[in-house]
């Protein structure tokens, strides 16, 4: 690798962080830039190292959103870990899955997603005048952590957004908390698709260390920018990024 390679996949990884922070989909920032770099690596490899630096860049996300936004953790905790295992479960079921199929789903999924955000304006700039239920709480993110982890382990592109959209319209949570709650739950289903990738030797962890430094700087700045930005700012970079998962996944299916 050049010194041009480790500059454009340490401004990626940066970028990365950042958008991941703000509304998720880092990960269609980096890695279409490390299959650039390395073609050499599998997708499979590429995905697990893109998971070695997203793990840190999460938890730092976390670190941030928590000084600035109050975060439910007897709940938010145990669904981190059921994403975990979800994650991992998603991740050793890449093989059995069609993805010709699945991709075209989460496509459309994408599209109803920024329909949805479109047509409804006010989803996520205010918090629900009357909170939700504990139970309702209780079983939109359990749901939200198994489901969309498992999604995360098997694919990944947009798992942040997916669950912000969700604690949005489910729970009536504001964006910036809804990407809070996000992170917490992100960092268990990274953490349990590294954990099988690790397993497996797939991980590039020299590589992976390399990004997440600059990973954990984009989603520092990322969250503090969402933080005094406001959720006004984060339905903007939303759309921006649910159109561009579209445009990325329709090239990655058929171009």
């Amino acid at each position: 690798m050049t010194a041009a390679d480790w500059g454009l996949l340490m401004v990626a990884a940066t970028a990365a962080g950042w958008v991941d922070a703000v509304v998720g989909g880092g990960g269609l920032i980096l890695l279409p830039a490390i299959l650039l770099v390395a073609p050499q690596l599998t997708q499979q490899a590429a995905l697990a190292t893109n998971k070695a630096t997203a793990v840190f860049g999460t938890v730092a996300a976390v670190v941030t959103f928590a000084r600035k936004v109050s975060l439910n953790w007897a709940v938010l905790i145990p669904a981190g870990i059921l994403a975990a295992v979800a994650s991992a479960a998603g991740a050793a079921a890449v093989s059995l899955i069609d993805r010709e199929l699945f991709i075209p789903i989460i496509m459309v999924v994408l599209v109803g997603v920024a329909v949805l955000v479109t047509c409804r304006p006010t989803i996520g700039l205010t918090a629900a005048p009357s909170p939700p239920t504990h139970r309702k709480v209780l079983i939109v993110i359990g749901c939200a952590a198994a489901g969309i982890g498992f999604y995360d382990g098997i694919l990944g592109p947009g798992t942040g957004t997916f669950l912000i959209i969700v604690f949005a319209t489910m729970l009536g949570t504001e964006f910036v908390r809804s990407a809070a709650m996000a992170k917490v739950i992100n960092v268990g289903s990274n953490i349990g698709a590294l954990a099988f990738f690790a397993v497996t030797g797939s991980v590039y962890w020299q590589l992976g260390a390399v990004m997440a430094v600059c990973n954990v700087l984009g989603a520092v700045l990322g969250s503090r920018t969402a933080v005094a930005r406001g959720a006004g700012f984060v339905r903007i970079v939303l759309l921006v990024v649910v159109v561009g998962m579209v445009v990325r996944l329709g090239w990655q299916q058929f171009g």
